[in-house]
């Protein structure tokens, strides 16, 4: 897996960049070698933020936790990931490297098995279709919140791709695009 650390606002220490190696190494075995793994820590008012997110063969694991202590911060990421994995590990297994789940969650897997055993499947209760007319992004946004729904789907004027804008927690906005 390749690493990409960065710091924002804050100077990362050797100590710390050590520390992402082994606790994201545990998860070497279940991704393949071209995994690519970014860890940002950002630093804002005397609280610490760790984002992880990990590519690999066209999909993408992400985590994000804040804390007074970047390492707390870190240990709490590393534990979202690790359920977020544990929960799909049935079809992650086609896309990843499947001998890896078996060796990583062998001794989990029994308590665990039994509280996930009704969420194996998604189900889905319920489909919308609607016609996607060229908007720019502001526009986009202002039929969101007109809606009041967290996200909108919309082609993109300028690019004519189907875009989403969606509301982030801290009251900003997002934008979703295909990559070319």
């Amino acid at each position: 897996m390749k690493y990409n650390i960065i710091g924002r606002k804050v100077n990362l220490k050797d100590n710390f960049k050590e520390r992402v190696y082994k606790k994201l190494g545990k998860f070497e075995k279940i991704y393949s070698d071209d995994a690519e793994a970014t860890v940002t820590v950002t630093l804002e008012k005397n609280r610490q933020t760790v984002e992880v997110t990990i590519r690999d063969n066209g999909m993408m694991y992400r985590a994000e936790s804040t804390a007074l202590e970047m390492n707390d911060a870190l240990d709490a990421v590393v534990d979202i990931l690790g359920g977020q994995i544990r929960k799909n590990k049935a079809k992650l297994s086609k896309k990843m490297k499947p001998e890896s789940f078996e060796q990583y969650f062998a001794e989990e897997d029994a308590e665990y098995e039994d509280e996930m055993m009704d969420d194996e499947d998604y189900v889905v209760v319920k489909t919308k279709t609607f016609s996607v007319k060229p908007l720019s992004v502001e526009e986009a946004i202002l039929q969101m919140n007109m809606i009041g729904h967290e996200f909108f789907m919309f082609r993109n004027a300028g690019t004519n791709e189907i875009n989403v804008v969606y509301k982030r927690k801290n009251g900003t906005y997002g934008l979703l695009e295909p990559e070319v």
